[in-house]
């Protein structure tokens, strides 16, 4: 509540517990600053076994240190904000702003179009004036699978939409509601139009699958829609020219559906492709749909997201528009971006893909400093942020909607030719699109480095995470998806850090320091690789050779050890639980934390390398949407799903290997020699880190020794590992020999 009777559209609440969280992680880096001086005041003198592994795991837990600070940003001030949607409608209701959508897909192959239409459809269905909500579905892939499938959804939505208002429905997405609700929870008034629609559905289900397996349109569905004429037979994805079509103007007053009210206006745009011009994948499109909906729509809200997201909460625009519409704090909002939730997770999270730390935890200590990333999908942003505007303090912003009548088909026609020319790959040439205006180019994540620019022209962002998801979308099913996602994902964070749009320097004196804090802490995820890497082969080969890194444990240096150990991971399961997770989903997570930091991670950092002095190319990789059967069945098993011979895999396995021979030889050497007991007090810590990264790595034994399914690694990756894990150990043996055999002659001749 604010002065004089004010009441805002929103609130923020801070997170319970912060004082006792902050006591909690000071006590943390207490222990972890005692590490540090342990390692500093107990290096080994030259020529004395394990100075080599002591300095580098000096410097792994320097990094680790510092890392761990930089995660604190985003837990130390936490925010949470609710949404009063009722205030909203009292004030507003007449005054609210016409909202453009933007749905984005590529590929036609693993984004099938019914995939593509279930997420069109239920952004149509949003609970909000229908002549104030524009759909455009940019099909980057200029297929006329995708465009036939449009047509199918723009009449089927003449059912649909009238249905879902009637009843109130949730979700909107036709195929995730007749799989939710079950016939015999439908009300029998409501039980007749439920058959009529899911009928009308399953009709159009079966035609649009049945192009799709013919893998073309026929040439009688062709000849009676304009929209095909607009392609020559002779182009293909990457050569064509724009194909712009509304299928649905909501000012047109014969567009309506069977009940006879106002439908929101839909369009179909594939820009203009040639191969001599870059097309810069999804930032591309976005601009392109930035620039035609200006000329159709021009909404002053535009909601970005990707096909296979699709709305689950009617009254997410709503929830926005309390942050926009807001008279005391809305005007400084550039954008509003919801949590990206995922509808095929297993009940363990097999792949970590629910990233449920970062959007329960993080973004809402990210949010606690004045805003949170964009992160390209289920994000409101104001049209002029995109367009390069700077915040003004004082300055406002006007939201009405301000009707312009009805458009007759004429017009329509003439609107269509006049809006191809700004999909047009030449469009661009000499501008500032890309650069000052629009979402950046030349980065594998635009969207985080697009938001970024846009908070550092002052204005703030706000993360909205309702009870009700906002969004629901497929998770990757395989740990080639998942890890090739996150390659993605960190290398292109890891060229932001290297880019003039640094968050450590760029940023800096243009967002709050917390705030910076956090985009540095995504942006050095591949630089953690290298250390994940020493602290995974090192220890483990100098347990093989009985040769001590760790305190003993008899030594009370082993506290601050054991302290930082037990804390930092009971911190993390808590959290974990407290997020929704599971217990062994807690464990699958820092299985996969270990395998992205080893793979993924190590990928991404030696691309950046290359790209920045010009020896590799960064490439856009479309994230798969369709599984086979059998892939399918092993994911709802929670069977971990490997099946090729990835780069990736090789470097898993031989690590798995090496640490699984390490610790076998351990163990044969300890009983065999001065005993079990004895081995763990010189070597407690060691011992419990190998066999730790042994029994993370049990799916990958598995998948190398004891599978037979098609889920299995392939024996040449078995084969490569085992091959370097055990070079691996016989050359460090060979060359601890080799220094014993000169530290022996050099103490004979040098007594």
């Amino acid at each position: 509540m604010g002065n004089e009777g004010y009441f805002s559209l929103f609130e923020t609440r801070r997170a319970k517990g912060t004082v006792l969280y902050r006591v909690f992680a000071a006590s943390i880096f207490a222990g972890i600053c005692l590490i540090w001086v342990y390692r500093l005041s107990h290096i080994p003198k030259a020529g004395e076994d394990g100075r080599f592994g002591w300095i580098g795991l000096l410097g792994a837990e320097i990094w680790f240190g510092f890392y761990w600070l930089l995660t604190q940003a985003s837990r130390w001030n936490r925010v949470y904000r609710y949404t009063f949607k009722d205030r909203l409608s009292q004030r507003y209701e007449n005054e609210l702003p016409g909202v453009d959508v933007f749905v984005c897909t590529a590929d036609p192959t693993i984004e099938p179009p019914m995939m593509v239409i279930n997420t069109v459809l239920s952004v149509m269905a949003y609970d909000y004036p229908p002549e104030k909500l524009s759909v455009y579905l940019s099909d980057d892939g200029g297929s006329e699978l995708t465009y036939y499938a449009l047509l199918e959804a723009a009449e089927f939505a003449k059912h649909w939409i009238p249905y879902c208002k009637r009843y109130k429905v949730e979700p909107r997405s036709p195929a995730a509601y007749f799989v939710t609700v079950s016939a015999d929870a439908i009300d029998d008034d409501q039980a007749k139009d439920f058959w009529v629609t899911k009928k009308s559905y399953k009709e159009m289900e079966n035609q649009i699958q049945n192009a799709v397996k013919l893998g073309r349109i026929s040439e009688e569905v062709r000849s009676k829609c304009k929209g095909f004429s607009q392609s020559d037979p002779n182009s293909s994805r990457r050569d064509h020219d724009t194909i712009l079509q509304i299928l649905i103007d909501g000012r047109n007053p014969n567009s309506g559906d069977v009940e006879g009210c106002v439908l929101p206006t839909l369009v179909y745009l594939a820009r203009e492709k040639r191969p001599q011009h870059h097309h810069n994948f999804k930032a591309g499109a976005m601009n392109a749909l930035i620039r035609v909906s200006s000329n159709i729509s021009n909404g002053q809200v535009i909601l970005n997201v990707d096909c296979d997201m699709y709305s689950n909460n009617s009254m997410a625009i709503r929830d926005v528009l309390c942050f926009f519409m807001d008279e005391e704090e809305g005007q400084e909002v550039a954008f509003v971006q919801f949590p990206q939730n995922f509808e095929n997770m297993t009940k363990n999270d097999l792949y970590s893909n629910s990233l449920r730390v970062i959007y329960e935890v993080e973004f809402h200590g990210l949010d606690g400093y004045g805003g949170t990333l964009y992160v390209g999908s289920g994000c409101f942003h104001r049209r002029e942020t995109l367009c390069g505007r700077k915040f003004i303090k004082g300055s406002k912003i006007d939201m009405k909607w301000e009707f312009n009548g009805q458009r007759e088909e004429s017009r329509i026609h003439e609107l269509e030719e006049n809006s191809r020319s700004l999909a047009s790959c030449t469009f661009e040439e000499n501008t500032q699109w890309g650069k000052e205006m629009g979402l950046k180019y030349g980065c594998p994540v635009e969207d985080v480095i697009t938001g970024l620019s846009i908070q550092c022209r002052s204005w703030k962002s706000v993360y909205c995470n309702p009870s009700r998801k906002a969004f629901l979308g497929v998770a990757p099913t395989t740990l080639t998806q998942t890890l090739v996602q996150h390659k993605r994902w960190t290398e292109g964070n890891f060229q932001i850090l290297l880019s003039k749009y640094s968050p450590a320097w760029y940023a800096h004196g243009k967002i709050s320091f917390g705030l910076q804090l956090g985009y540095c802490c995504y942006c050095f995820w591949c630089s953690n690789s290298l250390a994940t890497l020493f602290y995974s082969i090192v220890p483990s080969l100098y347990l093989l050779k009985g040769i001590s890194l760790f305190p003993q444990v008899w030594s009370l240096w082993l506290i601050p050890f054991a302290y930082v150990i037990v804390s930092k991971y009971t911190g993390s399961f808590v959290e974990f639980l407290g997020c929704g997770g599971t217990i062994l989903g807690w464990w699958n997570d820092q299985r996969i934390w270990l395998y992205k930091r080893t793979s993924s991670y190590l990928f991404a950092f030696i691309d950046t390398i290359l790209n920045s002095l010009g020896y590799s190319d960064t490439a856009f990789i479309i994230t798969s949407k369709v599984d086979d059967e059998d892939v399918s069945e092993r994911y709802k098993k929670e069977v971990m799903e490997f099946g090729d011979s990835s780069p990736m895999f090789t470097v898993l396995a031989t690590l798995a290997i090496l640490n699984l021979y390490c610790f076998l030889g351990f163990l044969n050497k300890a009983i065999s020699g001065e005993g079990i007991a004895e081995a763990y007090e010189k070597m407690p810590l060691q011992i419990l880190l190998c066999g730790v990264l042994v029994l993370l790595n049990l799916p990958l034994y598995q998948a190398l020794y004891l599978r037979k399914d098609k889920g299995k690694l392939p024996s040449s990756v078995a084969f490569k590992s085992m091959a370097f894990a055990v070079s691996a150990c016989i050359c460090f043996q060979y060359l601890y020999k080799k220094k014993s055999a000169i530290r022996t002659l050099r103490n004979c001749y040098y007594p």
